[in-house]
């Protein structure tokens, strides 16, 4: 196994609150069999770096983030009968796709959890006796009830002929219908389409007009090519002129990612809309339909202060629009970062997954450097894999967990911090906390599913054996989906 010296990280801006190590119990064993695609192909992005043991890299730091999208695009790719594209599958969304039941802050800081275990027995690796799973698990305080500030969203929607595929436009139309009946009658919406250009089909509008906005939903057809910068540039426009200063300003692009005319790239986009948005419009991107392009909605995404989340079906487009999206337009934290700097009693690590996330050590307090947006309610888990050095004790410190961020009103950065004792990861991997072994059963699916060296650690039967397990321990519908999924890469795979 192959560690890194640095990493990127999934993770919530947070006032850190106490560290946790709950057990419980569950089977990591049974029958060897499994089927592992072969670890080649694709761009191997889970293959990281060795960790040396120098000091000035014993640093892992990153941005946080919160998509989901790889994750619920990979189960329908699975489906549909299809193996995932090898460049698309991101371990930390995997993990981050799941209720990890942490407690939530009294405020509005976060509360950090961190857990660990040895690894399981099924798991193939080289001196694994010294080998631990390390969780680090970050929890935001929800909105409650009439909590949150207004909202004032811009949709920016996509009806180019590729939207309309069954499952894209349709989807799109009643999700919306159904967000429109959930937001309040003081927020407001504005629709911007664009196919081969943009096009404004209704300013912003306050939901009380509820008739209004019923009818432009409905006004939309499919049709002609994809100039994605065109709507997002109009979009962010629509945005600034209907700018509400005591509101959540959020631009969400709806889309299949697909762009074909105009700049087709994330960044050159971005950078026509960066003096729109100023930290303070925010982007949410929701990729649709079986042909996705997710590499640039999660660019778009990660660059625009925001996070993408994918749907694949109508149950799907409603838990996030009614659900999770009205819970989510106000930013609990943002530009958050993550350092965690591992002591000598950790020989080497590897961070599972968030490539695309990684900052320099010194990027951690340069706060002109980006981080990420966490809204409220939101979990954010890193999953590490730690070899400790020969001769660890139980209360030696392995390593220090700090965080820092910045007042989503104030812009006023905040830090804090909390150490990990090696004791912390001494029980067994079956008798560790459910959750922590959803993690790993759900990153190492990602790593499996990438083609990446550390999917063939452990086979595809064994991880079905521990989600099955969790499945069972949590009664979670979510969970059994997952499993669903692995019994399809079996099918798929062989």
């Amino acid at each position: 196994m192959r560690f890194t010296r640095g990493a990127t990280v999934f993770l919530a801006g947070v006032a850190l609150a106490g560290l946790a190590l709950a057990g419980c119990s569950s089977s990591d064993s049974g029958s060897s069999n499994g089927v592992n695609k072969p670890a080649q192909g694709g761009d191997n992005r889970g293959g990281g770096e060795i960790s040396p043991q120098t000091s000035a890299d014993r640093p892992s730091t990153f941005a946080l983030d919160v998509d989901t999208a790889s994750y619920t695009y990979a189960l329908q790719q699975l489906k549909d009968g299809r193996w995932p594209d090898a460049s698309n599958p991101r371990p930390e969304e995997f993990v981050n796709a799941f209720d990890m039941d942490y407690p939530q802050p009294a405020g509005d800081g976060f509360t950090v959890n961190v857990d660990g275990s040895a690894m399981p027995s099924a798991h193939h690796e080289d001196e694994v006796d010294r080998v631990r799973l390390m969780r680090v698990g970050l929890q935001t305080r929800a909105d409650t009830g009439g909590t949150r500030p207004d909202v004032a969203l811009t949709f920016v929607i996509d009806v180019s002929g590729s939207m309309s595929e069954t499952g894209k436009l349709d989807l799109v139309q009643d999700a919306l219908h159904y967000l429109a009946r959930q937001l309040r009658p003081t927020d407001s919406v504005a629709l911007v389409t664009f196919n081969d250009r943009a096009t404004v089909r209704l300013n912003m509008t306050p939901v009380s007009r509820l008739e209004d906005l019923d009818k432009g939903i409905d006004s939309l057809h499919a049709g002609g090519s994809t100039n994605l910068e065109s709507g997002l540039t109009t979009g962010y426009e629509v945005a600034r002129d209907g700018f509400r200063p005591q509101a959540s300003n959020r631009v969400i692009v709806l889309s299949d990612g697909l762009a074909n005319v105009g700049d087709t790239e994330a960044d050159p986009i971005l950078r026509k809309v960066r003096a729109e948005a100023d930290k303070e419009i925010t982007l949410l991107g929701v990729g649709v339909g079986s042909d996705y392009g997710d590499s640039l909605m999660e660019r778009l995404a990660d660059k625009g202060d925001g996070f993408v989340v994918y749907v694949g079906n109508r149950a799907q487009a409603r838990d996030v629009f009614v659900h999770r999206l009205p819970a989510n337009v106000s930013v609990r934290a943002m530009d958050a970062k993550a350092q965690v700097t591992f002591t000598s009693a950790v020989e080497s690590y590897r961070l599972v997954g968030y490539e695309d996330r990684k900052l320099a050590a010194s990027d951690f307090r340069n706060d002109t450097v980006d981080g990420g947006e966490v809204g409220p309610g939101h979990s954010v888990t890193a999953l590490y894999v730690v070899r400790l050095a020969d001769g660890v004790a139980a209360g030696d410190t392995i390593a220090r967990v700090q965080v820092r961020w910045q007042d989503p009103k104030t812009h006023e950065a905040a830090e804090q911090g909390s150490t990990v004792l090696a004791r912390q990861l001494s029980g067994s991997f079956a008798a560790a906390d459910p959750h922590l072994r959803l993690a790993y059963a759900a990153g190492y699916f990602a790593e499996l599913l990438r083609r990446s060296p550390y999917g063939n650690e452990i086979a595809l039967a064994r991880l079905q054996e521990i989600a099955g397990g969790v499945a069972d321990e949590l009664n979670d519908r979510q969970v059994d989906e997952l499993v669903d999924g692995m019994r399809l890469a079996a099918r798929n795979g062989s």
